[in-house]
């Protein structure tokens, strides 16, 4: 802006500058020599500052820029005069109109005044609006629209755009089914307990609206045992079964029996102690007087162990820095010794191509193993699908086989002994088929101590 104003000035000290103003003269803009003031001092700048002729002129050359465009002197000839040559004739072909209506004509054809007073009468053009032409993620929009025309004209198209040509078309033309009154007898049974579902919408529209069922995952469709929900006891359980059957269940049960057997055996041989070991009064009498006693070769270890010390403080302070010869001749030892390691790789690797019999061989045998090694995997996982999992903190403990001995079996069921329970046996099988962890009842703990008080009756009768 000051650079702007300096060169109006230097424009105005040139002799063809023109005012528009009558009042102001060009040779007053261009002020001859001043007087001489010292302004180093704050107070004399306001005071012996005359700016009134720097205003006025800048004043003139705004009017000049309102009104004419710019200033006057920068004009050519055409745009400042014009040749009068009078009224232009009229066409004789025209008739003329009487003076009252052409008076009419004019006073209608004359804007008001207040419209000559809103009109805009500055030939200089409004600034320009930088924020209406700014548009919001401009370079990152112009980018995406210049990918889109190089892949329109590869002939990809838009994902976006894919997706509408491959929607399913919507029939218009076909009628919405009136909905059934419900108490009409005639309409279809729809069953609110069956296991189908009943879609009466269109399936995008259910998706788009999010009212469609969401898929049932596989995993849940799969039972967590293959064991059935009722197991049959073994033909030796009836209750008039045949000798070898009963034998095999009795065989069995006793297998069950003399397991447990064993494993309270091993518990009790871990418990167990050596007799021989036990602590004889001597032993005790030892350990009680342990450390009342003052040991006799005390002073001789406290004696050793300064010594020791000594010794120690003279290894150390004996430690001498190695020379340069040495460090020369450790540092040429390793290089050798690593040449020797890469000669040794470099020999085993080469020796490796005569052994490629023996590979194949190791190589062939490992496969096989691998495979051994994956059937019997699959074999028990095949086995564990029939085996409770471990789904708490308690182990699953197995119900005991009902079995009757040979004496007391019946012939028929009208003598037949009841055993078992049938709670207790579906809750056992639902703790077997992973449907629920095993659990112990829980125990009743009493937090306060039972107080015994005898009542004044009883005490009288005692």
């Amino acid at each position: 802006m000051a650079a702007a104003r300096r060169l109006k000035r230097v424009a105005a000290s040139q002799p063809g500058f023109l005012t528009l103003k009558p009042s102001l003269n060009p040779s007053d803009l261009v002020s001859g020599r001043r007087k001489r003031v010292n302004k180093n001092k704050k107070k004399n700048w306001n005071k012996h500052s005359d700016i009134n002729d720097v205003e006025e002129f800048l004043e003139d050359v705004r009017h000049q820029e309102r009104t004419t465009g710019g200033l006057l002197s920068e004009k050519s000839d055409d745009s400042l005069f014009f040749l009068d040559v009078g009224q232009p004739k009229k066409a004789e072909q025209k008739v003329e109109e009487p003076v009252e209506t052409k008076k009419r004509k004019g006073k209608a054809s004359r804007p008001l005044r207040i419209d000559l007073i809103l009109q805009h009468d500055s030939l200089i053009p409004p600034a320009k609006d930088v924020l209406a032409y700014q548009q919001p993620n401009a370079k990152k929009l112009r980018r995406i629209a210049q990918k889109a025309e190089q892949l329109a004209a590869k002939g990809v198209v838009p994902r976006r755009q894919r997706q509408l040509l491959n929607r399913r078309p919507v029939d218009r033309t076909a009628k919405k089914s009136a909905t059934e009154a419900n108490n009409n007898p005639d309409r279809e049974y729809y069953d609110i307990w069956g296991q189908e579902s009943r879609e009466s919408a269109d399936p995008w529209y259910l998706q788009q609206m999010g009212k469609k069922h969401v898929k049932r995952p596989e995993k849940l469709n799969e039972k967590p045992s293959v064991l059935p929900a009722v197991e049959v006891i073994a033909p030796g359980g009836s209750y008039n079964p045949d000798f070898l059957s009963h034998q095999a269940l009795l065989q069995e049960a006793h297998d069950v029996e003399v397991k447990k057997q064993k494993q309270e055996d091993k518990l009790e041989r871990q418990l167990a102690f050596n007799k021989e070991e036990k602590a004889t009064e001597e032993t005790v009498l030892r350990e009680q007087v342990e450390g009342l006693v003052e040991e006799e070769n005390e002073e001789e270890e406290a004696a050793a162990n300064d010594d020791e010390e000594e010794v120690a403080v003279g290894a150390i302070a004996l430690a001498e820095k190695k020379t340069e010869r040495q460090r020369k001749r450790e540092r040429a030892e390793k290089i050798k010794e690593q040449q020797r390691l890469a000669t040794r790789k470099q020999t085993d690797q080469q020796q490796q191509l005569f052994q490629l019999r023996s590979i194949k061989a190791s190589i062939k045998q490992r496969e096989q193993k691998t495979k051994a090694n994956q059937i019997k995997r699959k074999a028990k996982q095949e086995a564990q699908k029939s085996q409770p999992r471990r789904l708490g903190k308690l182990k699953f403990q197995p119900q005991d086989l009902e079995v009757q001995l040979s004496n007391e079996l019946a012939g028929s069921l009208r003598q037949l002994k009841p055993e078992g329970s049938i709670l207790k046996d579906r809750f056992k099988s639902l703790q077997k088929r992973n449907l629920i962890e095993p659990r112990d009842r829980a125990k009743f703990k009493r937090r306060l101590k039972v107080k015994y008080v005898e009542k004044r009756a009883f005490k009288e009768i005692t």
